[in-house]
């Protein structure tokens, strides 16, 4: 249920919402957590979400909680966008209606800023540290929306290097604090 009313309120661009929920509210996961299990979500192929709710619902339920939380984020979202395409076919040349949907895009951008804002302090704790991890976020955004670079190449290429960047942060700290107990 928590992930269909999840899908609901987040139609469309749901992150903020759901590291709100899952963070703020029901505190299934903390900020870091959120992070890292949001990372993994992303690397991996389909819907951000979707993959975020089918670790959350499987860490936490095994195989029928993955299930269910896929199909609590899935069904009801999927009839209500049926029943808004069917709507919006009639509609869709109108001035009005593409008026609202650029408005509703820059809403969801605002909750994206939003929700990155929150999360920064999560940045304390991350192997990169503080000021590099802010500085990183500083140049991904330069290179994907002033230098329109493609997504795909920012990802790999300052994704690869961060995490190499990361892999030896915490190889360092471990060098200095020995093996973990």
């Amino acid at each position: 249920m928590s992930f269909t009313l999840l899908a609901l309120q987040g139609f469309g661009g749901v992150l903020a919402v759901v590291q709100r929920e899952i963070v703020e509210r029901k505190q299934w996961l903390t900020r870091e957590e959120f992070l890292e299990d949001w990372a993994v979500a992303q690397v991996l192929p389909g819907p951000n979400v979707v993959n975020l709710s089918l670790m959350i619902g499987g860490r936490h339920f095994g195989l029928t909680g993955a299930l269910s939380a896929l199909a609590g984020l899935l069904l009801a979202p999927s009839a209500v966008a049926l029943l808004l395409a069917m709507a919006y076919a009639g509609v869709a040349d109108h001035p009005t209606a593409q008026a609202a949907l650029r408005g509703m895009g820059a809403v969801v951008a605002g909750l994206i800023i939003a929700t990155g804002l929150k999360l920064i302090p999560a940045l304390r704790t991350n192997p990169l540290g503080y000021l590099p991890g802010l500085a990183w976020a500083l140049l991904c955004f330069v290179a994907v929306a002033l230098l329109r670079l493609p997504l795909a190449a920012v990802l790999l290429g300052m994704g690869g290097l961060s995490s190499v960047w990361a892999w030896r942060q915490l190889a360092q700290l471990e060098k200095h604090s020995g093996p973990p107990t």
